[in-house]
Order: C-alpha cells, then structure tokens, then sequence
C-alpha cells in the first residue's frame, strides 16, 4: 500500500482518427515526464478524437493500441488509463483501459452514451462499475458524459478516487468545471479530469480544463485552469481521505438505495 499517489494528466490535442500517429505523438509526451509517477491519465478516445466512425478506427483488445499501452506501462514503470474504440463480438465499446506496468489491465465501458452526437447508435453501454485496486487505492474508471450523472458515481464501494478522461467540448466546459468539484464533494474523494485541447475532424473545439479536486473540492493545481497542451502533475494523499471522512461523516448519511 502507497500512502501517497503520484498522478501526470496529460492534456494533449488528438490527430483526426490516426491511431499511428497519436501512439506516436503520446510515446513522446510520456517520455519527457519527468519524474517518476504511478498513474498517467490520457483523454477520452486519445488514439482517434471522439469519433463515431467506429467501423474505420476500431481495435481489438490485442491490437496495435492496446500492445502500446503495454509497453508503455512497462517502460515507464507506471500505469496508463485512457480510452479507446474497441470492437468485441460484433459491438463497439467505448472503453477506458487502466494497463498496469506488469501487463495487466482493468476495463471500464462507457455508461452514459452521449445521445447529443447519437454515440448510443453506434456503441454499446457498459452496465458494470468497476473499481480498480491499485497500490493500496480504490480507483472508479468513468468516461467524459457520465460526469452529468451523480448516481452513477455515487460512492457506495467506500473508493478513494474518481477517474475521468474526456472530450468535452469548450462551449459546455463550464458544466466540466463545476461537475468535477461536486463529484469530489459528494462523494467524498479525489476527483481527477483529464480533457483533450484543440480541433477535431468536425471542427469541435476542445480547450482542457484538466482538474484535480480534493475531498473537499479544492483544486490541487497551481495553475486553474489550464487551456494549453501540457503535463499536469499532483499528489494524492490517503491521510486527507481519512482525516475528513472521520471529522465529516456525512457518507454515513447518504440514502441506502442501489441501481437496478
């Protein structure tokens, strides 16, 4: 168990649907960390853009993408989570990869299909939580839209932090920035958001927001917030989890109902 997490978002803009070329851009980019880290946060479909041409770009879980995130973990001796297209059994998936440095992996399939670009037309919604255990850390995986929707977030598995990565557009980034504090609010955990910058191939801009937030939604950052390409560090402390959670009990109050 690590009493402290060391966390690098990457806060990147995305080449229109080129797979190559983004493993490219992002094997650069995680190189030049430069300290060491224990998770790296790369945003929502960082291989393609949030594309709905699920049928040109889509991988499999042993293609070329997920062989990256492979070494890449390996090399850098850290975990790497992001999301990418994947097709399994004639369905596609939005879904995040948390690739651990010895090979192993945790999954995580969207829930919140964004109706607004009919993303539910093409993709099937994951229905499971996930929580990723990790160096003595409880870690619940989520992806971009299923920010707007706190019971799917609501914190009944006792987790130490919510994951987001995302593509969420700059004219709606206000709801980004409030959303991702309420999240660490009321769930009482960390709350971390990983956003893409730049253009995409339908000419949507992007323009970052990443954030880090404390239980009691305070941004870790020194910089909020940050709208350029760049790597984002911070640490998360176990002891700021438990000092809170026992002086301000208010989970022990939440409504006991679960999702059917």
């Amino acid at each position: 168990m690590k009493e402290t997490l060391d966390i690098a978002l990457i806060q990147a803009n995305l080449v229109w649907e080129n797979p190559t070329e983004n493993r490219t851009s992002f094997s650069e980019k995680i190189k030049a960390i430069s300290k060491k880290v224990d998770i790296i946060v790369l945003p929502e479909m960082f291989n393609t853009g949030f594309t709905m041409n699920a049928d040109e770009v889509a991988e499999t879980m042993n293609g070329d993408t997920v062989q990256w995130l492979t070494v890449m973990a390996k090399e850098k001796n850290s975990a790497i989570a992001g999301s990418i297209i994947i097709e399994e059994d004639n369905k596609y998936y939005n879904r995040l990869i948390f690739m651990l440095p010895n090979g192993t992996h945790y999954i995580y399939d969207k829930h919140q299909l964004f109706t607004l670009a009919k993303e539910e037309e093409v993709f099937t919604a994951g229905q499971e939580e996930v929580i990723i255990e990790y160096l003595g850390w409880k870690i619940k995986p989520q992806i971009c839209y299923d920010l707007r929707f706190p019971v799917w977030a609501r914190n009944t598995s006792e987790y130490d932090v919510l994951l987001y990565v995302a593509s969420w557009p700059k004219p709606r980034i206000n709801a980004w920035d409030i959303l991702l504090q309420a999240r660490a609010i009321e769930n009482m955990c960390y709350c971390i958001g990983t956003n893409r910058i730049g253009l995409d191939g339908k000419g949507y801009e992007y323009n970052g927001h990443s954030a880090v937030y404390d239980v009691l939604g305070n941004s870790l950052l020194d910089e909020n917030p940050v709208e350029k390409e760049t790597i984002i560090y911070t640490t998360l402390y176990k002891s700021h989890i438990k000092e809170i959670r026992t002086k301000l009990s208010f989970l022990n109050d939440r409504d006991n109902f679960k999702l059917l």
